[in-house]
C-alpha cells in the first residue's frame, strides 16, 4: 500500500498529465450503441464549491443523456479548500443531498460552515433557508424521513442533526456528536471525514473516517432521531475508508481509499461492521462509489478513470473493467433508471456524462464545462 504522501503526490502528477491530454480522452459513443430504451428525464445539478461564492448549477438532461446550461443558483454561503487537495477541495461524498421525500435539495457551505436548502420545482431552484451547520468546515449531509443530519470536517470532525418542520430545518442542539479524529496531521485533505450517510431504513448513520479515525463509524438513532452517545468503531490499520454506498440487501459497500478498494459489510444490529468482501480497483485514490441496480462504480481521482463492479446474488463483487474520464475523477451521481453516469472532474471543472450499457459499461456522451467549478464538488441527478 502507498504511504499517504505517495498517494497525494500520484494525485497530483496525474492531474497535470490527464489535463494535458484532456481531449484524447473516450470519444462519443457512436449512435445506436444504446439498447435501453428512452427513460425518465430529470434536472442534473452541480455543486461549484466556490470560495468566492458557492454556487448551484442546473442543468437539463436530454433524451440521450446530454447536458444543457439552464440556470445558476448562489447559495449565499462560501465554499473551501482543505490543505493539500488538488481536485477535491471537500475530499467528500454527498455534500449535495436530495431529499427527494420533501422535493429539497441541501447543499453545504464548507466555507461559511453553512447549509443551504433549496425547494426543488423541476430544473428551477428556490432558496428557502441558510442554517448554522454547528460544527467547523461541512463536508457532506444526509436525510431520511423528517431528520437531516451534517458532516463537519474540521476541528477533529462533528455531526450536527437536525429536524425537518413545517417552519423549515431546525437545528437539534442535543444532536451534536464529536468524532475526536486525528484531522490535524498533514494532508489535511487526507485525514477529515469523508462521508455520513443514514442506512437504508433510518436506524443509524454511517461516517466514513478517512486516515483520521482509520475506521467505519455507526451512531444508533433513537426513536426520537438522536444519536448513540458514542458510536460503534470498526477499524483496521491502513484503511481509508471514503465513500459509501448500500446494496439491495442494505450491506454497506465502501470506496476505500488507503489500499484502493472495494469492501462490503454487514452491519450488525449493534452497528458493527463485518467484512463479506474485498475487491481491488488496481487503481489510484479509489475515493467516491456510486450504485446504479446491481453495478456499483468508483472514481479513482489519482488515475482519472471510473471501475465498475457488477455484484450478483451474494455480496461478492466482480470487475467490470476501467473507463477514462477527464482530470481528476471525483463525486458522481446515477439517474434514477440507472441507465446515466455523470461524474465531475475536478481537474478541469467539468462533468464527464456516460451511457450505462446492459453489461455495465459505459459509453461516453460528452464532457460539459462547469463555470468556477475547478475543485468542486458535489452532484445530484433526479
Amino acid at each position: 500500500m502507498k504511504s499517504l504522501p505517495a498517494l497525494t503526490r500520484t494525485i497530483k502528477i496525474a492531474v497535470v498529465v490527464a489535463a494535458s491530454m484532456a481531449t484524447l480522452a473516450a470519444a462519443p459513443a457512436p449512435a445506436g450503441t444504446d439498447k435501453h430504451p428512452t427513460g425518465h428525464r430529470g434536472p442534473v445539478f452541480v455543486q461549484t464549491d466556490d470560495v468566492r461564492g458557492n454556487k448551484i448549477v442546473a442543468y437539463h438532461r436530454a433524451a440521450d443523456g446530454a447536458l444543457h446550461k439552464r440556470a445558476v443558483y448562489a447559495t449565499d454561503g462560501k465554499g473551501g479548500v482543505l490543505q493539500g487537495s488538488v481536485v477535491d477541495h471537500l475530499a467528500s461524498q454527498g455534500s449535495l443531498t436530495y431529499d427527494a421525500g420533501h422535493r429539497l435539495l441541501y447543499a453545504v457551505n464548507a466555507g461559511s460552515n453553512t447549509l443551504t436548502v433549496f425547494a426543488v420545482d423541476g430544473e428551477r431552484l428556490h432558496r428557502k433557508q441558510v442554517v448554522s451547520s454547528g460544527g467547523t468546515f461541512p463536508v457532506s449531509v444526509t436525510a431520511h424521513g423528517d431528520r437531516v443530519y451534517v458532516l463537519n470536517a474540521r476541528k477533529g470532525g462533528s455531526i450536527q442533526g437536525y429536524r425537518l418542520t413545517k417552519k423549515g430545518l431546525q437545528r437539534v442542539p442535543e444532536w451534536h456528536r464529536s468524532l475526536h479524529l486525528d484531522t490535524g496531521t498533514a494532508p489535511e485533505f487526507t485525514h477529515t471525514p469523508g462521508q455520513v450517510a443514514f442506512t437504508p431504513d433510518g436506524s443509524g448513520l454511517v461516517v466514513a473516517t478517512k486516515a483520521g479515525g482509520n475506521s467505519i463509524e455507526v451512531f444508533k438513532i433513537g426513536r426520537d432521531g438522536a444519536p448513540a452517545a458514542r458510536p460503534v468503531v470498526s477499524s483496521k490499520a491502513g484503511s481509508v475508508p471514503f465513500g459509501v454506498t448500500f446494496d439491495r440487501r442494505d450491506r454497506l459497500v465502501v470506496a476505500d481509499t488507503g489500499p484502493n478498494v472495494v469492501l462490503t459489510f454487514r452491519l450488525d444490529e449493534r452497528g458493527e461492521a463485518r467484512l463479506l468482501d474485498d475487491v481491488p480497483t488496481g487503481q489510484q485514490a479509489s475515493c467516491w462509489i456510486v450504485r446504479a441496480g446491481d453495478r456499483y462504480y468508483v472514481s479513482n481521482a489519482g488515475s482519472n478513470t471510473l471501475s465498475g463492479f457488477r455484484q450478483h446474488r451474494g455480496p461478492r463483487l466482480e470487475a467490470l473493467g476501467n473507463t477514462p474520464t477527464g482530470a481528476g475523477t471525483v463525486d458522481a451521481a446515477v439517474s434514477p433508471d440507472n441507465r446515466y453516469l455523470y461524474v465531475q472532474t475536478g481537474g478541469v471543472g467539468a462533468v464527464d456524462g456516460f451511457r450505462i450499457n446492459e453489461d455495465g459499461s459505459l459509453s461516453k456522451i460528452g464532457t460539459t464545462p462547469v463555470p468556477d467549478a475547478v475543485g468542486g464538488e458535489g452532484i445530484v441527478v433526479l
